[in-house]
């Protein structure tokens, strides 16, 4: 089989997602969206800087778009084939990072919402646990094609998550205490509201508790993971052919 033509352009290769780092302290560990380890496949990390927790989650983050374009651009430019954030909060600037920078955007896993609730049965809808209910508005969901009616509770008055996260960005994680964030909140969502169906985490740093979620609530449970898993799927597609093994029972064809 004849090689083909190698072709170049930018400076980086074999890295096609882009991922716009918030700036912060706290611990990114395994599951996180900003922890490396998190992916199967290599990714691009750009810190925007000024944009921190605080800034986005709590404030109007409208003055940091041309930070955010600007760092897009930038991994656009070294070999980035498509853009996502590590804020869910930034589904307010899906449209126009994805206008500045001509490639797919997926600002947000709040995204997933649409898709989730066309997979339910009648009389089931999508709950979303966020990192700030109070902070999480109609125009975030609008912006990401959800109904503004979404169910939706916070963290906010948890015990470890918004506080090391948002409120205090602390070098220092308890993981069992974020996770009993999560589970509260997931409670909480279910007796308020007992026609959701499945989860949706909008914070990116939600996902290492997804399992916990879903094995306590017995529904599904989306995050930034499955939004990113789906997105790179779409870039770079699983190869089919004579001599690639795809049996889910380990047998190889051709």
């Amino acid at each position: 089989m004849t090689p083909s033509p190698a072709r170049g352009g930018h400076a980086v290769h074999g890295a096609p997602l882009g991922i716009l780092m918030l700036q912060t302290r706290f611990p990114r560990i395994p599951g996180d969206m900003g922890n490396a380890t998190t992916w199967d496949f290599p990714v691009l990390f750009k810190v925007v800087r000024g944009a921190t927790p605080d800034r986005v989650v709590l404030q109007d983050p409208s003055a940091l778009l041309p930070d955010f374009i600007a760092a897009a651009q930038e991994l656009v430019e070294i070999g980035a084939e498509a853009i996502t954030t590590t804020c869910g909060f930034l589904s307010l600037f899906q449209r126009e990072l994805a206008a500045a920078v001509a490639v797919p955007v997926a600002t947000s896993a709040l995204l997933q919402v649409p898709w989730v609730q066309a997979t339910l049965p009648p009389g089931r809808r999508v709950g979303v646990i966020t990192i700030s209910g109070a902070s999480l508005t109609p125009a975030h969901l609008r912006a990401a094609g959800a109904a503004e009616d979404t169910p939706i509770v916070g963290v906010e008055h948890g015990r470890e998550l918004f506080r090391v996260l948002v409120k205090q960005d602390k070098p220092d994680l308890d993981a069992a205490l974020a996770q009993a964030d999560i589970l509260e909140a997931g409670r909480s969502l279910i007796a308020a509201h007992p026609d959701v169906g499945a989860i949706v985490l909008e914070c990116t740093n939600m996902p290492p508790y997804a399992a916990a979620l879903r094995q306590d609530l017995g529904m599904p449970v989306h995050d930034v993971c499955s939004l990113v898993n789906w997105f790179h799927a779409g870039l770079r597609p699983r190869e089919w052919g004579p001599g690639r093994r795809r049996s889910s029972l380990g047998a190889s064809f051709s």
